[in-house]
C-alpha cells in the first residue's frame, strides 16, 4: 500500500517509523514528476528538498510551528504532506494549487512568496511576533544558495543575529558536490557539536574566555576560528558566526541518518543558528540531476526522456531580443549585458557563448545589477540589463536614483511583460508601464511584433539616456524579419488602419489582436483607426490628438495594469491636446492581482483578446446617447470612465 497515500497531514507522518521514509520520499518524487512531467513547473529544486521537507514535518508541530520557503517554488512536496495531495494534479492550473506556498490556500503556508530573498525577513518577523504575543513555538527558514547573494537575506541575518532570539536558519545548498566520506566526517562532528553537553560547555568556556583582562575578546575570536578548523567549514561557518548566527555542518541532506538527528540538536539550540545543509537538484530523476538547470522552471515534458512535450514552432520573443542584442554587439564593442542569476530565462547564454567577457551575472542582487550598470554607463559602456518585468520592480529605487537622474545609457531589456501564465500572481508582468512611464528622462517602449522588437532593440542601444523595451512571455508571430535592425525616431508610432469612427490605440502584444478586431468592426460598417503606440513614452501626442479628433469613440488596448498605465497616458495626451466630444474607455488589467492560468485564457478573461476588444467597442457604441458629438466635452466623458472602464469581456 502507498505510504503517500495515508498522509493527510503531519500528524499522520508522526506516526510512521522513521525507516519508512525512504519508500515515502520516492512516492513524492515519482507523485511531483509524474504531475510536472504534464503540468510543467519547477521540477530540479523540489526533488532536492524532500527528505529535508520529511524531516522538518516529522519533528516540527506544524502549523504551530512556522516554516517559512524562500521563494517557494521548492514547496511541492510540503503541500503533498500537508493535506493537498488529491489536488496536487491541480498544480499551477487556473483554480487550481498555487506553483508557490500561498496562504489563502492552507494554514501550513505561512508567509506568501515569489521572489528569491524574502525568507529570512518573513521568518524573523514571525520570531519577534511570537516574542511579542509571549508564544512558544519554532520558526524555521529554508533559503537557497542562490538566495544568499540577495542583499536583503543578508539584512535578515544580520537582523537576527544581533538580536538573539531563538531561531532555526536552514542554507538549502544544492550547488556544493560532497564525497561520503568528506560528508560522513562531517555530518559526525557535527552531531557532536550540536548536542546538549557541547551546549553547555561551549557557553561556558566563552564566558570564561571573555573574563581574562584585556585580551578575553581576541581569545574567544581565535576559540571560534579553532572550532571552525575542528569542523573543516572555515569560511562559511566564521561569515555566520560573525553575524550572530551559530553555525553547524555541512550534512548530507538525503540522509535520514544524520538529518534527524542534526536537526533534532539544532531545534533545541538556544538564539540564531544556521544549519547547512547539502542537497542535490534534480536527485532521483536522471534528466533533471543533468540539465538541473532547465528543469529548475520547465514546461511539460516526456517523462520517460524528459524532451519537451512539444517542440517551438517559432523563436520566442526572448530569443529574438538577444540574437539583435549579439547583432548589435558585434558591431558596437561599448554594449555589455547584466543578469541576475536568470541567464538562461531571460536568453543571456546565447549572448555569453560569443561575448563570455561581456556577460555579467550578478546573481540574485537587481539593486546592484541596476547601479552597477549605471556606473558601466558612466564610463562610456552601453550596458543592457535584462530582468523579467516582476524583477524589476525589486529595482525601481537604483531605475530612478542611478540611471534616470543622471539620464544615462542604460538599456532594461524586460522580459516576460504582461501575462505569464501558470507562475501566477507574483509573477504576471502587470505594472512596468505604470512605474516606468512617469520617470523623467525614461523611454518606454513596447513592440508590435518579432521585427519590431530588433529595431527597438537598436534604438535603445544607441540612445544617449536610459531606454526600455518590454516584450512578452511566449513565442514570436513569425513575421518576417527585415535584414538588419534600424533605430526607430523616438516617441512616434504608426498609423496602421484609418478610420472615422472608432479608434483603438494599442502598445505591444495587443496591437495585432486591435488590428484583428477593426477588420471586424469594418465588415459590419463601423470605420475603425487602429494606432501602434510603440511608445509608451514619450507618447506620440500629435498622432493620437490628430486621430482621436475625427472620431467619435477612442479604446486604449494594454497588457498591463489600467491604473496610471498606457491608458492612463492616452488619456492625459487627450486632455492636452485639448480633445473633446470622444468617448474613451481603457482596456487593460484590473486593480487586483491576476490569478495564474494559461497565457490565452487570461488574455480573453480580460477581454485583450481581437474578440474581446470587439465587443468592448461594440458595448460603448451601443451605450452611446443619440445626442449631438458636439454636445460633448472631454471632462464629461471622463465621469463616465468608472462605468466605462472595466473588463473589456
Amino acid at each position: 500500500m502507498s505510504i503517500l497515500k495515508t498522509i493527510h497531514s503531519p500528524a499522520d507522518l508522526k506516526r510512521l517509523s522513521p525507516t519508512q521514509f525512504p519508500v515515502l520520499c520516492q512516492e513524492l518524487r515519482e507523485q511531483i514528476i509524474g504531475v510536472v512531467s504534464n503540468v510543467g513547473g519547477h521540477l530540479a529544486s523540489n526533488l532536492g528538498v524532500i527528505e529535508l521537507t520529511v524531516a522538518l514535518q516529522y519533528l516540527l508541530n506544524t502549523p504551530k510551528d512556522k516554516i517559512v520557503w524562500d521563494t517557494s517554488n521548492q514547496a511541492y512536496a510540503h503541500k503533498l504532506l500537508t493535506g493537498r495531495r488529491e489536488g496536487f494534479h491541480t498544480l499551477r492550473q487556473y483554480g487550481g494549487l498555487s506553483g508557490f506556498c500561498k496562504r489563502e490556500e492552507s494554514e501550513y503556508d505561512t508567509f506568501n512568496a515569489g521572489h528569491a530573498g524574502t525568507g529570512v525577513s518573513a521568518a524573523y518577523g514571525m520570531v519577534e511576533a511570537r516574542e511579542q504575543l509571549k508564544q512558544r513555538h519554532k520558526v524555521v527558514c529554508i533559503v537557497g544558495d542562490g538566495a544568499m547573494t540577495a542583499g536583503m537575506t543578508l539584512e535578515g541575518l544580520q537582523h537576527a543575529g544581533g538580536l538573539g532570539k531563538d531561531f532555526l536558519v536552514i542554507l538549502n545548498d544544492n550547488q556544493m558536490s560532497i564525497s561520503k566520506n568528506v560528508g560522513a566526517i562531517s555530518s559526525y562532528l557535527n552531531r557532536t557539536i550540536t548536542g546538549d553537553f557541547y551546549d553547555k560547555v561551549r557557553e561556558e568556556t566563552g564566558q570564561l574566555l571573555g573574563k581574562i583582562p584585556h585580551i578575553g575578546q581576541d581569545v574567544q575570536k581565535w576559540a571560534r576560528r579553532a572550532e571552525e578548523l575542528a569542523k573543516g567549514a572555515i569560511l562559511p561557518g566564521l561569515l555566520f558566526e560573525e553575524l550572530g548566527f551559530r553555525y553547524a555542518g555541512p550534512i548530507d541532506g538525503h540522509n535520514f541518518e544524520y538529518l534527524l538527528p542534526t536537526l533534532e540538536n539544532v531545534l533545541k539550540m538556544k538564539g540564531p543558528v544556521l544549519l547547512h545543509v547539502v542537497t542535490k537538484k534534480g536527485l532521483g530523476y536522471e534528466p533533471s540531476v543533468k540539465n538541473p538547470v532547465w528543469f529548475h522552471a520547465c514546461p511539460p515534458f516526456v517523462r520517460e526522456t524528459g524532451a519537451p512535450a512539444k517542440k517551438a514552432a517559432r523563436p520566442s520573443y526572448t530569443q529574438i531580443a538577444i540574437e539583435s542584442l549579439v547583432k548589435l554587439a558585434r558591431k558596437d564593442k561599448r554594449i555589455v549585458a547584466i543578469t541576475a542569476a536568470m541567464c538562461e530565462g531571460t536568453g543571456l547564454n546565447i549572448f555569453e557563448k560569443e561575448f563570455p567577457d561581456r556577460l555579467y551575472d550578478v546573481g540574485i542582487a537587481e539593486q546592484h545589477a541596476v547601479t552597477f550598470a549605471a556606473s558601466l554607463a558612466t564610463q562610456g559602456l552601453r550596458p543592457v540589463v535584462a530582468l523579467y518585468a516582476t524583477f524589476l520592480q525589486r529595482a525601481y529605487d537604483q531605475v530612478v536614483h542611478d540611471v534616470a537622474t543622471q539620464n544615462l545609457p542604460v538599456t532594461f531589456c524586460i522580459d516576460r511583460g504582461g501575462l505569464v501564465a501558470e507562475d501566477g500572481t507574483t509573477h504576471h508582468g502587470a505594472f512596468d508601464y505604470a512605474f516606468l512611464r512617469h520617470i523623467p528622462n525614461m523611454v518606454v517602449m513596447a513592440p508590435k511584433d518579432e521585427n519590431e522588437l530588433q529595431h527597438m532593440m537598436k534604438t535603445c542601444v544607441q540612445h544617449d539616456g536610459p531606454a526600455s523595451v518590454r516584450y512578452p512571455r511566449g513565442l514570436s508571430l513569425g513575421v518576417t524579419l527585415d535584414q538588419e535592425p534600424e533605430a526607430l525616431p523616438i516617441g512616434k508610432g504608426e498609423l496602421l488602419c484609418d478610420g472615422t469612427e472608432v479608434a483603438i490605440v494599442a502598445i505591444g502584444v495587443p496591437v495585432s489582436q486591435a488590428v484583428t478586431a477593426a477588420k471586424r468592426l469594418e465588415e459590419e460598417g463601423i470605420s475603425t483607426a487602429v494606432i501602434n503606440a510603440r511608445f509608451v513614452k514619450p507618447l506620440d501626442q500629435d498622432l493620437i490628438v490628430d486621430v482621436a479628433k475625427r472620431v467619435r469613440y477612442l479604446v486604449t488596448v494594454e497588457e498591463g495594469s489600467k491604473m496610471g498605465g498606457f491608458g492612463s497616458a492616452v488619456l492625459e495626451a487627450l486632455s492636452d491636446g485639448g480633445v473633446t466630444g470622444v468617448t474613451t474607455k481603457i482596456l487593460g488589467l484590473p486593480d487586483w492581482y491576476i490569478e495564474q492560468g494559461p497565457q490565452d485564457f487570461l488574455r480573453e478573461r480580460y477581454g485583450l483578446t481581437a474578440d474581446g476588444i470587439y465587443q468592448s467597442v461594440k458595448e460603448l457604441i451601443d451605450k452611446k446617447p443619440a445626442v449631438p458629438r458636439e454636445q460633448f466635452t472631454f471632462a464629461s466623458s471622463l465621469d463616465r470612465l468608472p462605468h466605462g472602464d472595466e473588463q473589456g469581456s
